[in-house]
């Protein structure tokens, strides 16, 4: 708000430009914003973040791999459903500052995604297949069905993770221009 002072003591107050143009960035930063879908985003990601962990629900009953004992299906999993909390949160409250965190927490995500992967191909490739042991029936044994599920269900899981690191990288390039084009607002709230 600005004050001025005439020559006969009136006072006239008008708005500042300064305020004006940065209360203009804010609303623009919005408009970019929903433009990108970061609802969109949000949804996907939490949706392929519930589906890595409930798709890897069945390898606990298969023979315990790098996979199963790191827990990789768990951690790369909650870390897309949080990437996707934070894109839902900031739909809602638009600030230079949650876009900076989702940020964050997307290119995290999209890093854990990475790392998931090495593990989901390295154990694939490492826990080769069993033998086809015939019984009496002239049917493989248990253990090699049991072997091939968790394979395919790791093949599945990894199909999932590079759905979710291209989301993730895609949203994060989009926040990352994003913050390019807002970072000298960023104390403005």
């Amino acid at each position: 708000m600005a004050v001025t002072v005439s020559s006969d003591l009136s006072i006239r107050v008008s708005e500042d430009h300064v305020v004006k143009k940065l209360t203009d960035k804010q609303e623009i930063l919005r408009e970019s914003l929903r433009k990108g879908e970061p609802k969109a985003m949000g949804v996907s990601q939490v949706m392929l973040g519930f589906l890595v962990i409930t798709y890897s629900i069945p390898l606990l009953s298969g023979q315990f791999t790098e996979v199963v004992r790191f827990g990789v299906p768990w951690w790369s999993g909650i870390s897309f459903v949080i990437a996707g909390a934070f894109a839902l949160v900031m739909e809602k409250r638009n600030s230079v500052k949650l876009v900076l965190m989702c940020l964050a927490v997307t290119v995290l995500a999209a890093v854990i995604s990475v790392i998931a992967l090495i593990f989901y191909i390295v154990d694939i490739f490492k826990n080769s297949e069993t033998d086809c042991h015939l019984d009496v029936e002239q049917l493989c044994d248990d253990l090699y069905y049991a072997d091939m599920f968790n394979k395919e269900m790791k093949s599945f899981l990894t199909c999932l993770n590079v759905v979710q690191t291209v989301i993730s990288s895609a949203f994060s390039l989009m926040l990352y221009n994003e913050r390019k084009r807002f970072i000298n607002y960023t104390f403005v709230n």
